[in-house]
């Protein structure tokens, strides 16, 4: 079996200008295969369902797209909490979606990425109590780790906020203060 690629996902473009066009050709969510969501974990175990839910976050009408973007939430960054390793992976597919004209859920999918930047409270138990750290399963490496995929894509900040959807650039506004910080 080939080893795993060493790219890091949360870098990645998988849109790239047309050279002849200048334009944007974009294939959604192409890179979902280059990640082995089956070997990492989510909340719930497995993350192979993470790929099916950004793609009905992708591609399914406001209802289907909201149900599966909460699901997600659910699997990687619960109430405030990065809450496993599969997070820092699902950062990129975030930033894709919340990119892409036709997602009907990009307001929320911006605040998911704001929360996951806001993330440190295993970063504060690890202060309190250092033996955290130590452990073979760190949530304070998942939580920095997501916090550094939400910053690896800032500068997709700048498309965003000129969007104008409302809420589209209150929730980036959110976003680009937290990274701030």
């Amino acid at each position: 079996m080939p080893p795993a690629p060493m790219e890091q996902p949360s870098t990645q473009r998988t849109d790239r200008a047309d050279a002849s066009t200048g334009a944007v050709a974009s294939a959604p969510l192409a890179a979902l295969g280059q990640v082995p969501w089956s070997d990492i974990r989510d909340s719930t175990g497995s993350a192979a369902a993470i790929p099916k839910l950004l793609h009905r976050m992708a591609r399914g009408d406001a209802a289907t797209a909201r149900v599966a973007l909460d699901e997600l939430r659910k699997r990687v960054c619960q109430y405030g909490f990065v809450v496993e390793q599969a997070t820092a992976d699902t950062v990129p597919f975030l930033w894709e979606l919340a990119r892409l004209p036709h997602v009907t859920c990009r307001p929320q999918i911006i605040q998911l990425l704001k929360s996951i930047a806001d993330a440190r409270q295993w970063e504060s138990v690890a202060a309190v109590y250092p033996k955290l750290l130590n452990h073979h399963e760190n949530p304070a490496v998942w939580e920095w780790r997501a916090r550094q995929a939400v910053r690896a894509r800032r500068g997709d900040l700048d498309t965003l906020l000129t969007e104008p959807d409302g809420e589209i650039a209150r929730a980036t506004t959110e976003l680009a203060d937290a990274l701030a910080e």
